[in-house]
């Protein structure tokens, strides 16, 4: 199961996972910030705590998350990859990046604060 936050006030959404990813997670994130980019028109950044990656529960996941990123990439000004999996970090950073329209930065395990400071920094 992925858990998920929404700071509404500095518009950044959190996720994390310690389980594999399902469908149902991202049906359940959509739920939460579709509305809110539909109201304030974007997010200013993304924060993946990505600690301990377990991958996809399924191909149906898979789809679902892929499809997630091209329905939502365009509206996410900024993507935080807190991570100290240097396999996971580089490839994410190098896939995203072609897929992505937002800045990508990867931060070590546990800082995800910093990673929130990066995001509000205006440009």
């Amino acid at each position: 199961m992925i858990r998920h936050s929404l700071d509404k006030t500095n518009s950044i959404l959190l996720v994390a996972s310690d389980a594999p990813l399902q469908k149902s997670d991202f049906d359940e994130i959509a739920s939460v910030i579709d509305p809110f980019i539909a109201s304030s028109g974007s997010l200013s950044g993304l924060i993946i705590d990505a600690s301990s990656f377990s991958g996809w529960g399924n191909f149906a996941a898979m789809v679902s998350h892929f499809r997630f990123v091209h329905d939502h990439h365009q509206r996410i000004s900024k993507l935080a990859l807190v991570t100290d999996s240097a396999v996971l970090g580089h490839v994410a950073e190098h896939l995203a990046a072609h897929f992505v329209a937002a800045e990508i930065r990867r931060f070590p395990a546990g800082q995800v604060q910093p990673a929130k400071q990066w995001i509000m920094q205006q440009d």
